[in-house]
């Protein structure tokens, strides 16, 4: 695939709320306004490959994502297959975000090993590949599988996502990581960080909700080790994160100071930049609200 054609805005969106009806009518909206891509997340109660499989019929032009799909709790044959059969599916709109997800959730709370991340996904990576490759039948040409992105945020995993899949999808970051992933991953590797948003003009009520929000993200060792390499500190990520910490990972404030900050990341380099447009209130879910303010057509 010629990850040009994707387009330089998606959306980031946890719609696991919704309906599976529902799910199909938001992204029908999202290509409606001209939004190229749906960002999916992984959570543990609910399955992105439903999902986006109930959505792929359902839409003409919209790439379905996965912002991550997690290679410690599925095989790699698996994985594979089901690439296949989405990619089918939806006709070559199936960007395949993977992600080693984090020692809190695999060992914590799943009582699994975490490997170590970069060998680990080195590995599924080759175990992948002898499906991926083997010859498929008439309907289901390997140009159709989509493109494979990994959740990248330190270096060797960003050289990994240039040397051994198409492109990387950093989380909770900022354009300073863009632009050093940028640099690491080459000029033309596929690069979509997710940059939260947050249409609320009041600094106060704007920060309260993100704290809320991101609250779980800050207890998660490889978000915060990777923020310390950004010059943040141990007293950052203290009461649900310091102003200068969520000034810089949620965009909030009028519709020209979002843009700024989408604008910075298309400037550090980012090829696309998804939304996640989150609600006033700082629950988990969006805010339709802010998707239609940034509508692209």
């Amino acid at each position: 695939m010629d990850t040009q054609k994707i387009g330089k805005l998606g959306v980031w969106a946890n719609i696991y709320t919704d309906s599976h009806p529902e799910q199909i009518r938001l992204a029908q909206q999202i290509e409606r306004w001209g939004y190229s891509t749906l960002w999916v997340p992984d959570p543990l109660q609910q399955d992105p490959f439903v999902s986006l499989s109930v959505i792929a019929p359902e839409t003409d032009k919209l790439f379905l994502a996965t912002g991550i799909a997690n290679v410690m709790t599925r095989a790699p044959v698996a994985m594979a297959a089901t690439r296949a059969s989405l990619g089918a599916l939806s006709n070559g709109r199936l960007i395949l975000g993977l992600g080693v997800s984090h020692p809190e959730v695999i060992s914590g709370m799943l009582g699994m090993d975490y490997r170590k991340p970069v060998t680990t996904m080195r590995n599924y990576l080759a175990a992948m590949q002898p499906v991926s490759v083997r010859d498929k039948p008439a309907d289901s040409p390997r140009e159709k599988h989509g493109i494979v992105v990994l959740a990248a945020l330190g270096d060797n995993m960003l050289a990994l996502s240039a040397n051994e899949a198409d492109g990387a999808h950093p989380y909770l970051t900022t354009p300073e990581h863009t632009a050093r992933a940028r640099n690491i991953m080459g000029p033309t590797s596929f690069l979509a960080p997710e940059q939260k948003v947050l249409l609320v003009k009041d600094a106060s009520t704007a920060r309260a909700a993100a704290r809320k929000h991101i609250a779980i993200y800050l207890g998660l060792q490889n978000y915060r080790n990777n923020l310390k390499t950004l010059g943040f500190t141990d007293n950052d990520f203290q009461h649900s994160g310091s102003d200068r910490l969520i000034d810089a990972l949620v965009a909030w404030g009028d519709e020209s100071a979002i843009r700024n900050r989408i604008e910075a990341h298309w400037e550090a380099g980012a090829s696309h930049v998804c939304i996640q447009p989150l609600r006033p209130d700082g629950e988990f879910g969006y805010d339709r609200r802010a998707l239609e303010a940034f509508a692209p057509g």
